[in-house]
């Protein structure tokens, strides 16, 4: 049965004192792809809520939401489910305390990397609206 559904993503861009922007790369279905942390709204779930959720998940670090950065303002259908349209929704986010260290959760699927925010274009991520994002950021210098 095919159903039209949409998938609701949420997803934090925190940027460190060296100014430096926290990606992961991941192997989703087989592919590796480079994003910004965050992932899926569950039912029942607040988007804020979600992307803290989402944060201590892959980063085990709490996060506060700084201000919201850009909406999916186009289609975009999934890249693994056909019947999907993509809304994604990222907000600046900052730790919620001093310390803030991804790195002692790298699994073989999944790695966290800081690029310089001078360095940040559509050409570090993978998926189309964190390719659009990216380009934004670049602007945000």
């Amino acid at each position: 049965m095919n159903i039209n559904r949409f998938n609701i993503r949420v997803y934090g861009i925190l940027i460190n004192e060296q100014n430096q922007v926290l990606v992961s790369d991941e192997i989703i279905k087989g592919h590796h792809i480079t994003k910004f942390p965050g992932g899926g709204l569950e039912f029942g779930e607040g988007i804020v809520d979600c992307l803290k959720r989402e944060f201590m998940e892959e980063t085990d670090n709490e996060i506060e939401i700084s201000t919201h950065f850009y909406t999916t303002d186009f289609f975009q259908q999934s890249a693994y489910n056909p019947n999907h349209q993509i809304i994604s929704i990222y907000y600046m986010v900052k730790p919620k305390h001093d310390f803030f260290t991804p790195s002692n959760t790298t699994t073989e699927e999944q790695s966290f990397r800081w690029i310089e925010l001078q360095n940040i274009s559509a050409n570090n991520f993978t998926l189309p609206i964190d390719k659009v994002v990216g380009n934004l950021l670049s602007k945000y210098k």
